[in-house]
């Protein structure tokens, strides 16, 4: 997953202002080269999940951390024109933040056995720490070294670096012909379903839309919110200190609210910490137009960080406890999908809302009433329960 940083908003936003300056760009042009290479990468979550379900995980994952080191490279070294530089970003998009994190969710699914939940804690808690690691070394290179160096470093580290480790340690402990001999009682007790569905199967059950598009709104909360954090505060009168300080906390307790979640999946149903999980973070949205005191913002940072927390695991632990791992890949490709897409939604809609009322508060009020709803579905929807082993 720490692969897929370039092809982010959070990767990317490292370089923005200095490739912006350096391409001669003004911003509205760069935003929408960036919104329609999102929307447009999104697509390639679906046929990353068949390869993978075809051709395995560890050559699949291989190839798409060269694919994306070679176009980090490219990219430190372009010089053209529009259409270029929409290539270059939607390939990073398509790779790194479609492809690789269906990748990196179905190694998860896939070789997590009993203690599925704990492990998946573990898995989101690491991730983290390798992100806030990962922002701190390229963002100091960006600064001393230029933006053009930091990315070519990228590109070696994912070519030299990460590639040969997935190519040489990855290894996949459930593949199609163990799953059919499986013991059921042992796929059970270790949290996965005991016969497989396939994608179409999967798409008719309700819970597969609860989770898809639960977790697809809480990132089209956490992309407007997170572009636009500064100035939101800002609307409350918090300074850039305090917007600073408040990201330190929600992180704090993302990573709390993880270690919890895993903790807690090994006693408690998915559906039941998903709606937890929305039910929080309904609540940080609901009370963050009446925050207005330093108490009130740590209060609201711990909410919705550690919401964010339980609703990351449940999304990573969800899909093969649900449908089984024959299909995997592909499920999870098209839950991903809905994810990204919602990603590069948010900020529009966030931006649309202060530009008609010249406030944030409109759209994270109605934001709070359909987290809510999706809470209340989420506590109650019923996994399946299959019968049928897909084609």
């Amino acid at each position: 997953m720490l692969a897929t940083l370039p092809g982010r908003t959070q990767g990317l936003g490292l370089i923005t202002e200095p490739l912006l300056k350096d391409l001669r760009l003004d911003r509205i042009t760069y935003a929408g080269i960036n919104l329609w290479a999102t929307l447009m990468g999104a697509i390639f979550c679906f046929p990353a999940g068949y390869l993978m379900d075809r051709f395995g995980l560890r050559a699949v994952s291989t190839a798409l951390v060269v694919l994306l080191g070679l176009t980090v490279w490219k990219m430190s070294a372009f010089n053209g024109g529009m259409a270029g530089l929409f290539l270059l970003i939607l390939l990073t998009r398509a790779l790194g933040q479609s492809a690789l994190s269906v990748a990196s969710i179905t190694v998860a699914g896939k070789t997590t056995g009993k203690r599925f939940g704990a492990r998946m804690g573990v898995y989101s808690f690491l991730l983290s720490i390798f992100f806030v690691i990962a922002f701190v070394l390229v963002g100091g290179s960006v600064s001393e070294h230029g933006w053009r160096v930091a990315w070519r470093q990228i590109a070696l580290a994912l070519i030299f670096v990460i590639a040969p480790v997935t190519l040489l340690f990855l290894r996949e402990n459930f593949n199609k012909s163990s799953i059919d001999t499986e013991n059921t009682s042992d796929l059970l007790a270790a949290g996965i379903s005991a016969v497989s569905l396939s994608l179409g199967q999967a798409l008719r059950t309700p819970s597969f839309w609860v989770f898809g598009l639960s977790a697809a709104l809480f990132n089209l909360v956490a992309s407007g919110l997170g572009l636009f954090n500064e100035a939101v505060l800002a609307e409350h009168g918090f300074d850039q200190n305090a917007y600073h300080h408040f990201l330190a906390g929600t992180t704090l307790a993302a990573l709390g609210g993880q270690l919890c979640c895993g903790w807690l999946a090994q006693r408690r149903a998915l559906t039941e910490l998903m709606g937890f999980g929305l039910l929080l973070y309904s609540a940080a949205l609901g009370m963050l137009p009446f925050v207005n005191t330093l108490a009130g913002l740590w209060v609201f940072a711990g909410l919705i960080g550690g919401a964010g927390g339980f609703i990351t695991v449940i999304f990573f632990a969800i899909w093969s406890h649900a449908f089984g791992r024959a299909q995997l890949g592909r499920i999870q490709g098209t839950a991903q999908l809905l994810t990204v897409l919602s990603s590069a939604v948010g900020p529009l809609l966030f931006a649309k809302c202060a530009a008609l009322t010249g406030s944030y508060t409109p759209i994270l009020a109605g934001l709070s009433v359909i987290v809510l709803a999706m809470a209340m579905a989420a506590w109650r929807v019923v996994l399946p329960k299959p019968l049928v082993k897909p084609n």
